[in-house]
């Protein structure tokens, strides 16, 4: 019993001792936490990134297609510098930036005016970029700026001396994946470097065409398209951040009123027309077999689709190798820059819902709509309907709101509904079309032959041909009640009493 007793209270002052031991530890640790986040909040302030508008593709689009998003044989910026697959492009850049200051150059640009301006404007720029470009030092940055910045402007005042066609120091192969790699979201430099380098370097014997228009003219064979880029006025494009930004606001659709097109869908009396948005795009067989009509839109931005009744008219597409690059970096930059409306976004869903089989780009690329160098319908429809893989849209965010309920009100009306069936079940191909008309023929030379099985007496055949196929179809029911036909020539007017 006495050990028994001295055991207890043994273990009594050691379970004391142990949870003295684990508060006193607790409030030591506690107070170690709380000071190193004091140290934390004081020290780690996060980067000021109001003013990027060049950012890292997000990892959940990059994943969908990682080589739309990276430069395929040069390096502009900050984010893909001294890469190994890229160096050999840089003795390029040192033929175009050696060629515009070479020394002992009559009538040659200075370089220190150059140099002192990219100084300073380095603290503007790195802002652009999303993490800072805090990987690379001071000297690195500027030289970068200078170089890359240096290489396009004078590029650009090459192309435009061959109509943009060709440029005697660029091999043919490499000016489609220069335009490729200039217009990639990672590889931008901001625009406002480019002009501040245009205007020092610009010479007195120069054309006055602006550093925009420039820019427009070459990257216009991305959209393959017959629209005059000289006609768009780019400096009446506002507030242009970098090339890629550009060329988007290029092709949108002005203006765009996209209050203006919810309103009018409220006060339609659709209850939810919220749910009728980008989510809701028919696609274009079930479109066709309601009754909507497809036209191929001209002289208009190529975004600028539009609806009135049943007609819906849409700027034609071209689709090649290097398309499914430029949209989904422009899909890019507006998933990742606030203050872009995402008007692309909404157009790429608006095709992604149009198309939904092979056999709908080869509709659309009979109407005129589509036009593809690809090697089959199969994978255009591919294509068109991975570029928004990964990306949430919002419906009320599109600016093609109202085309897309104006073609859903009238394809749930009566007539288009019926049309709709009809066709779906009964000429969908031509195989079903000729059988159906053959089905119609056989029922229409039945009932023929049904009616002349009741003349009996040829004289009756001077009675018109439909006496005889009523007296038909109302045989059967000659058993409910009884029937009299009379007919009485009355002014030509055959009148019928039952």
């Amino acid at each position: 019993m006495r050990n028994c007793s001295l055991t207890r209270l043994l273990l009594h002052k050691t379970s004391r001792t142990f949870h003295d031991t684990a508060k006193a530890w607790n409030k030591q640790n506690l107070s170690k936490w709380k000071a190193t986040l004091k140290e934390d909040l004081a020290i780690n302030v996060p980067n000021d990134r109001e003013n990027a508008c060049i950012y890292r593709v997000p990892v959940n689009m990059r994943k969908v297609q990682p080589d739309a998003y990276a430069p395929t044989i040069i390096s502009i910026g900050p984010y893909h510098l001294g890469q190994e697959r890229l160096k050999a492009m840089e003795e390029l850049k040192w033929k175009f930036f050696h060629r515009l200051f070479r020394p002992k150059q009559p009538n040659g640009v200075e370089l220190d005016p150059a140099m002192k301006a990219m100084e300073d404007l380095e603290q503007d720029a790195r802002r652009c970029y999303w993490d800072n470009a805090e990987q690379h030092s001071k000297d690195e940055f500027v030289r970068m700026m200078l170089v890359d910045g240096c290489f396009i402007v004078e590029l650009l005042r090459e192309l435009q001396h061959k109509n943009f066609q060709c440029a005697p120091s660029v091999q043919r192969w490499m000016l489609p994946t220069l335009r490729r790699d200039l217009i990639t979201l990672e590889n931008q430099l901001p625009l406002f470097v480019l002009q501040k380098l245009f205007e020092l370097t610009k010479r007195s014997d120069e054309s006055s065409t602006c550093l925009e228009q420039l820019a427009l003219c070459f990257f216009n064979p991305l959209l393959q398209s017959q629209r005059d880029v000289r006609a768009v006025n780019a400096q009446g494009i506002q507030n242009t951040l970098h090339f890629l930004d550009l060329f988007r606001q290029s092709i949108l659709p002005f203006p765009i009123n996209l209050s203006q097109g919810l309103k009018s869908i409220k006060t339609s009396g659709s209850s939810n027309a919220a749910e009728e948005g980008i989510d809701m795009v028919r696609s274009m067989t079930e479109l066709m077999e309601a009754g909507v009509v497809i036209e191929k839109a001209v002289n208009c931005p190529p975004l600028d689709v539009s609806s009135e009744g049943r007609w819906l008219k849409v700027p034609p597409l071209y689709i090649d190798d290097h398309k499914g690059t430029l949209f989904r970096n422009m899909v890019a930059y507006e998933q990742c820059h606030p203050k872009c409306k995402p008007y692309v976004t909404s157009y790429l869903f608006f095709f992604d819902g149009l198309i939904n089989s092979a056999e709908d780009v080869g509709f659309l690329h009979h109407k005129g709509v589509l036009h593809h160098c690809l090697g089959s319908n199969k994978e255009v429809a591919k294509l068109l309907n991975g570029l928004c893989k990964e990306i949430a849209m919002d419906c009320g965010e599109s600016y093609l709101c109202k085309v897309v309920h104006d073609m859903n009100t009238y394809c749930n009306g009566s007539y288009a509904w019926f049309r709709a069936g009809l066709v779906h079940h009964y000429f969908r191909s031509w195989v079903v079309g000729i059988s159906t008309l053959g089905a119609i023929i056989v029922v229409y030379l039945s009932l023929i032959q049904t009616g002349f099985i009741f003349v009996k007496d040829p004289k009756n055949l001077n009675r018109p041909f439909h006496h005889d196929l009523i007296h038909c179809l109302l045989l059967p029911l000659s058993h409910l009640f009884s029937f009299k036909i009379s007919d009485e020539n009355e002014n030509n007017i055959w009148v019928y009493s039952i």
